[in-house]
């Protein structure tokens, strides 16, 4: 029976330690799995544009043997020329999965729903699956033991941080979220990241308070203005400036390291001498998009592949 991720949470804490012990030791040792897609080809749906998304993934299935067919909407909605069930069942004739990074989650479902193989959720409106996965592995790098982490996402509350929240309590983290008034998180995630914590040890708190982010070890930003957003810029510094992360807020909550999901905007949601500083992990991060969407790939299309000596 065929495995969709459109979300990760329906996905339980051992089944994400799994993933990210596959995804090290497909990271650390890659030539053990370049025919662990061998045969398979996989397409790509993107109605975004995406730097790391699409070239993590294009390359991520080279290396592991498969094929990669993209196909570019040009930034428009699937839907339109045909309908998406009909899409998602004709690519399931050819394709042995679908990954895609759509506007909407309803169409992610739809085509999960119509095609016989498994459907990746490259992004859309409410997570981002697979940069929660790169994230915890960046931080598992260096910090072994996640049930003693705290990690504080700081900015607009978002897909990013749905998938941060969903994914990071599960594996025993205590994420911290801290948005502007009006910008907060879905109160169904939230109360699902509740019940997730509950059953899994994680802990999650949710604030307006910069100070909430104090004794975090690793702090977290995305950007400010979404994709599509035509908010004027002067209005949307207004809002969100107290929640720039710079030298001085890693200095007041005592944070080793930040992350960013990139695209970054120096110097607006995050200061340029800390991208490019030693307490920054994003290029770290940017790298393990591959590694564990290699993972998941492995997982849903491979899992009974066994890797050569």
């Amino acid at each position: 029976m065929k495995q969709d991720l459109l979300s990760f949470k329906d996905w339980d804490k051992t089944q994400l330690e799994q993933l990210l012990t596959l995804a090290k030791t497909i990271k650390a040792n890659p030539q053990a799995y370049r025919k662990a897609l061998d045969g398979l080809s996989i397409v790509a749906l993107f109605e975004k544009p995406s730097l790391r998304t699409r070239v993590s993934f294009d390359i991520g299935i080279h290396k592991l043997g498969g094929h990669l067919v993209y196909l570019d909407s040009q930034s428009n909605k699937l839907a339109g020329r045909e309908d998406n069930k009909d899409m998602g069942a004709n690519l399931a004739c050819w394709a042995d999965a679908i990954v895609a990074r759509v506007f909407a989650h309803s169409t992610l479902e739809e085509l999960a729903e119509a095609a016989k193989v498994p459907v990746i959720n490259a992004l859309c409106d409410m997570y981002h699956p697979c940069q929660a996965v790169a994230d915890y592995l960046t931080i598992s790098e260096h910090y072994p033991d996640l049930s003693k982490v705290k990690v504080a996402y700081i900015g607009d509350g978002n897909n990013v941080t749905h998938s941060l929240m969903l994914v990071g309590v599960a594996l025993g983290c205590e994420v911290i979220v801290i948005t502007p008034e009006g910008y907060e998180v879905d109160a169904n995630i939230v109360k699902l990241t509740e019940q997730r914590a509950a059953l899994y040890g994680g802990k999650l708190t949710v604030s307006t308070d910069i100070n909430a982010a104090i004794g975090a070890q690793v702090l977290y930003t995305d950007t400010w203005i979404s994709m599509g957003d035509n908010t004027p810029l002067a209005e949307i510094k207004e809002v969100f400036d107290a929640y720039k992360i710079d030298e001085a807020l890693m200095e007041l909550t005592g944070a080793d390291y930040v992350l960013h999901c990139q695209p970054a905007h120096r110097d607006l949601e995050i200061s340029g001498s800390l991208i490019d500083s030693d307490k920054s992990l994003l290029m770290q991060q940017a790298e393990n998009r591959m590694h564990g969407q290699n993972a998941i790939l492995v997982q849903l299309l491979a899992a009974n592949f066994k890797p050569a000596n």
